[in-house]
């Protein structure tokens, strides 16, 4: 396949990214205390992370210290629809000369887990990478991480394998199962997302009328056999 027509993408800008539910803020020292707060009781969040729980707000705030400079990964605060701090999640692995970025660093703490904001930060960061003109978005998880797995593709990121013994992550090993999405499907991905994250998707108490997973399934090129036994 000929790529003549094709240009390499620009890196991710610091900005915001706004959303109908979720707002992206780039994450910087002031987020500190409200992402303390929301982390308050919720180490479990951190269990697949490479670093955390933090045991203080001052350890929270050196490594936020850290990571907010970095281009990679490039580290984002979701703010939710009441004005609170849920979590944060970043673009990482950005290779513009493949055109390939992944979402990554994912910590949703209780209050934003399983809500149209949690949904809505990870189509934000699907949007601008393909308007942005990256070819390739990808997700990657510990093996052992069930709920992400179900999330990626539930998300509409196709299934790719698992890599064996890929890494080790606070002491033990990990096996790392891989999810992408390309920009040929992005226009039908587009679509399922803005169909669930529609108001009229939702009854007066907040309840989906349609599943985004029966939206995406059939964009899907290959499911999880993991999540299928």
């Amino acid at each position: 396949m000929s790529l003549s027509d094709w240009t390499a993408p620009d890196l991710p800008p610091r900005t915001v990214l706004q959303g109908r539910y979720a707002r992206l803020e780039p994450l910087s020292q002031d987020h500190t205390p409200e992402l303390w707060a929301a982390h308050e009781g919720a180490g479990e969040v951190w269990r697949y992370i490479p670093v955390g729980p933090f045991d203080s707000e001052a350890a929270l705030g050196a490594w936020v210290d850290a990571v907010r400079i970095a281009h990679d990964p490039m580290q984002f605060a979701v703010r939710m629809e009441d004005g609170r701090i849920g979590g944060t999640l970043s673009l990482m692995r950005i290779a513009p000369a493949a055109g390939s970025i992944e979402v990554g660093y994912i910590v949703f703490t209780p209050r934003l887990q399983r809500t149209r904001e949690a949904t809505e930060a990870v189509y934000l960061t699907l949007k601008w990478a393909f308007e942005a003109g990256y070819r390739r978005f990808e997700w990657k998880c510990d093996a052992a991480n069930l709920p992400s797995r179900r999330a990626a593709q539930r998300f509409g990121l196709s299934y790719e394998g698992i890599f064996r013994q890929a890494t080790v992550v606070k002491g033990r090993n990990r096996d790392t199962a891989w999810f992408a999405a390309i920009d040929s499907e992005w226009p039908a991905l587009r679509a399922a997302f803005e169909t669930w994250l529609a108001p009229a998707n939702f009854d007066d108490v907040g309840r989906q009328k349609r599943a985004l997973g029966d939206l995406t399934s059939p964009i899907l090129v290959a499911r999880d056999p993991g999540l299928q036994k």
